[in-house]
């Protein structure tokens, strides 16, 4: 039997305990077994986090560690027995609890997500990330046409909650139901929210977000959102959002100084302040990039 430590992140989502805390120190600790074998581990925990810290690969496209689970994509799933009934569930939503057994190479998951990568190929035909899932799983000649000629957006709502969640400034939303349903700025107008720090972009899994930096406009596409950027304070290029200066200084410490720089001139100034000392007794400054 294998114990499987809780990671901090993982512990504090889960449960809402710190690794080290009393209260994390009291967790029960329940048996599970995965692909045949048994471990021991907290309880509650997201299946999908233990299965990856055993080495096990699942595919996922709507699951970020920072972020709670949500389970859209449904690439995650696994097939789960307890007390002799069979089911399939997403693993990254799925708790775990005394008594289960979960495996990840059955044929009905591998049926499973096959069926639900045909679906994210109809609706996404354009995205390369679930291309090459396709390939990976043999998926050679998906069933379901495409339900749009171009398009990369699979709704996973990564973008939204990153923004909503994490951010705090819900500048994107999906918006209308059913085949019609999309991610887009409220109200399909410009979002007065946005701050401009491309998050949305970082997370999304297919690259259906772009951000382009237009002389001294950001423009972030599909949205119908654009952002005023300030020149660097070094040398006048266009450099940081307006909106996103104000917001990084209520975010950060007092003597964390936040300036307007372009990527070059931060590195630059990076740099400078990792000079050491030479074995001459002058001082030795790291080459700019």
């Amino acid at each position: 039997m294998v114990r499987i430590a809780a990671g901090q992140e993982t512990c504090r989502a889960a449960t809402g305990y710190e690794i080290g805390s009393n209260e994390e120190a009291q967790m029960p600790r329940v048996k599970t077994t995965i692909n045949g074998q048994e471990i021991e581990v907290e309880r509650d925990r997201w299946a999908l986090d233990v299965i990856r810290e055993m080495g096990i690969e699942v595919p996922t496209l709507c699951h970020h560690p920072a972020l709670a689970p949500y389970g859209a994509c449904r690439l995650c799933v696994v097939e789960v027995t307890k007390r002799g009934s069979t089911w399939l569930a997403t693993s990254c939503d799925l708790p775990i609890r005394e008594g289960l057994s979960i495996r990840t190479d059955t044929e009905a998951v591998h049926r499973a997500r096959r069926t639900a990568l045909e679906l994210l190929l109809a609706e996404a035909p354009e995205a390369e990330e679930i291309r090459r899932l396709a390939r990976q799983m043999g998926l050679e000649h998906p069933r379901f046409a495409p339900r749009v000629e171009e398009g990369k957006c699979i709704l996973c709502g990564l973008c939204v909650r990153v923004c909503r969640d994490l951010i705090g400034a819900s500048a994107i939303c999906f918006a209308d139901r059913a085949t019609d349903r999309q991610v887009t700025s409220p109200f399909d107008v410009n979002a007065e929210a946005c701050v401009g720090c491309m998050a949305c972009a970082a997370v999304c899994p297919t690259g259906a977000i772009e951000v382009v930096d237009d002389g001294y406009v950001r423009r972030i596409d599909p949205f119908s959102t654009e952002l005023e950027l300030l020149p660097c304070e070094v040398c006048g290029k266009p450099a940081v959002p307006a909106k996103l200066l104000p917001y990084l200084r209520a975010k950060v410490p007092d003597h964390v100084p936040v300036r307007a720089l372009c990527p070059a001139c931060r590195r630059a100034e990076a740099a400078a302040g990792l000079s050491v000392p030479s074995r001459t007794g002058g001082v030795s400054t790291a080459p700019t990039p």
